[in-house]
């Protein structure tokens, strides 16, 4: 186990924000320092306790929720897991005032209430406002952190939360697993991911991985998966999101002629002085807008290659995809650009089978040497201050070794949950204020540096599952076209997150993982391949 009271029982706030949430986000708790007095030290120490406690108990419950197999089990897994999110949030803001904390929370609750039955009427409301609430972020003042909060999800989860509650005191819904081959092992790895709290050596950011992804988002993807299906509603989900890129984009199309982009300093700055302009849209990061416009392209690509439109619908969702590819060019986002081309290769496989694998390829390697030939890389390749490798990967290359380290020491167990980046920014020597340098950008790294092999045997087998249960068996008809869409996304955000991390931080990811279950629980026309389905 990582010693967890180095120095004291607890620490001082870092002026870096964590790897979480990103600049402007809650700063991380931090472990105690010598120098802070006993009342402070107790009163830190009994926070971290609040915080790990909090930790467990939502993991396990949602655990529960997701997996278990009884109504009576599933509603005392809803009540860990809204108990364990309490805690979190109190553990979060500790220096918030009581009345201000309770204020919020009944606030809070009465408009998760009014949301909750407007799903009760009209359970696609979850979908179109999850879909619509992804780039919103609300600035909010926490004590003495400032956050950038998806408050608006939040409220959408805790609505959905409330929806699951009622169904299940009234007894009247007998499912359970609605995530279908994904519940076992999305319920095994969310419990692991929460207990390893317990030895993290930096709690509050493991707490933020919990309590502002992890738990509400566990709830989104239940909610997703208990949907009833209905044709005409994902029919318009699918408009929504290729709408909603389709916008996304030409905001960025305006910002890079305007040469004006929106709240991230980060970006700002670095246009000021890069030969190149990124644009970030209505998102915080470009790499995250980029990832956007991927999963729309390849959902609109999925409905012209099973021939889900014809026609003129046909021609519009080509032309979709013509504009959506401009947007994406100008993030000037590398690791969006190979996540489409995985993407495509995966597409043209399933559709044409393996004679196509070669021509996706090459088509593959030449969005490749597109992305290599970009300034951006250009710049960085032959920039003679820093070494080439270095150079290239933007210093991720040192920090996939320092987390290969860290798994070679520590195999079992791992550091714990949220505790990657302190962890190595310590072993480089790191001053605080550039701690953020140390932050993981390969999700598979950073899950088995955090969680130990267990934890990346376990997000191996959810992601194994998840394309497994979604790319198998498809047909032709509407239920094969909507499971080969959320397919090839889910697939592409996986390939995303190898090269710039936020897996479970992206809400797209858990409401595809839902839309599996959704997708799966509905008998397909004429199981065979797609081969000789358009032979």
């Amino acid at each position: 186990m990582a010693d967890r009271r180095q120095g004291g029982d607890c620490g001082p706030r870092d002026a870096a924000a964590p790897r979480a949430l990103r600049a402007g986000d809650v700063h991380p708790l931090r472990r105690c320092e010598p120098r802070l007095g006993a009342c402070d030290r107790c009163g830190a120490a009994a926070v971290t306790v609040l915080a790990e406690v909090g930790g467990v108990i939502g993991a396990l419950g949602l655990a529960v929720v997701i997996a278990g197999r009884r109504r009576e089990e599933r509603l005392a897994g809803l009540a860990a897991w809204a108990l364990g999110l309490a805690l979190l949030v109190v553990a979060l803001a500790p220096s918030l005032p009581w009345l201000l904390l309770v204020g919020g929370g009944v606030a809070g609750l009465a408009l998760a209430a009014g949301g909750a039955r407007l799903l009760h009427r009209r359970p696609w409301l979850l979908a179109f406002a999850t879909l619509v609430c992804v780039p919103i972020r609300i600035p909010v003042e926490l004590g003495d952190d400032q956050a950038n909060l998806l408050l608006p999800l939040y409220l959408v989860a805790l609505s959905a939360a409330l929806a699951l509650a009622r169904d299940l005191v009234v007894g009247r819904d007998s499912r359970v697993r609605e995530l279908g081959a994904v519940a076992l092992p999305l319920a095994v790895f969310v419990a692991w991911s929460g207990v390893t709290l317990l030895w993290s050596s930096d709690v509050r950011e493991g707490a933020i991985a919990l309590g502002a992804f992890v738990l509400p988002f566990g709830l989104v993807a239940v909610g997703f998966a208990r949907l009833p299906w209905r044709g005409r509603e994902l029919t318009r989900l699918f408009g929504l999101l290729v709408a909603t890129a389709y916008l996304y984009a030409a905001i960025g199309v305006g910002q890079w002629f305007t040469r004006d982009v929106f709240w991230n300093p980060k970006v700002i700055v670095g246009n000021a002085y890069a030969p190149f302009f990124r644009v970030n849209s209505v998102f915080w990061d470009p790499s995250i807008y980029g990832r956007y416009l991927v999963v729309g392209i390849l959902a609109a690509l999925a409905g012209v290659l099973l021939r889900g439109v014809a026609g003129r619908a046909a021609w519009g969702l080509v032309a979709a995809i013509a504009t959506l590819w401009a947007g994406l060019l100008l993030s000037f986002s590398q690791s969006s650009f190979v996540a489409l081309a995985a993407g495509t290769v995966l597409a043209a496989t399933i559709v044409w089978g393996r004679r196509a694998f070669v021509a996706a390829a090459a088509l593959g390697l030449l969005v490749g040497a597109l992305v290599i030939a970009a300034p951006q890389t250009r710049e960085r390749a032959f920039d003679e201050s820093r070494s080439q490798l270095d150079r290239v990967t933007s210093g991720r290359a040192s920090l996939v070794g320092h987390g290969i380290r860290l798994v070679g020491e520590r195999p079992v167990h791992g550091v714990g949950i949220g505790a990657f980046e302190r962890t190595v920014a310590e072993r480089a020597g790191l001053p605080r204020r550039a701690s953020r340098r140390a932050a993981s950008h390969t999700t598979p790294l950073t899950v088995a540096a955090e969680t130990g092999l267990p934890g990346l045997l376990l997000f191996g087998w959810l992601v194994f599952t998840a394309l497994r249960a979604a790319l198998t068996g498809l047909g032709t008809g509407f239920t094969s076209r909507v499971s080969f869409a959320v397919g090839l996304t889910l697939a592409a955000i996986t390939v995303h997150s190898i090269f710039y991390s936020g897996f479970f931080e992206d809400p797209m990811t858990w409401a595809l993982l839902g839309l599996v279950g959704l997708a799966t629980s509905v008998p397909r026309r004429a199981p065979r391949s797609v081969t000789e389905a358009r032979a």
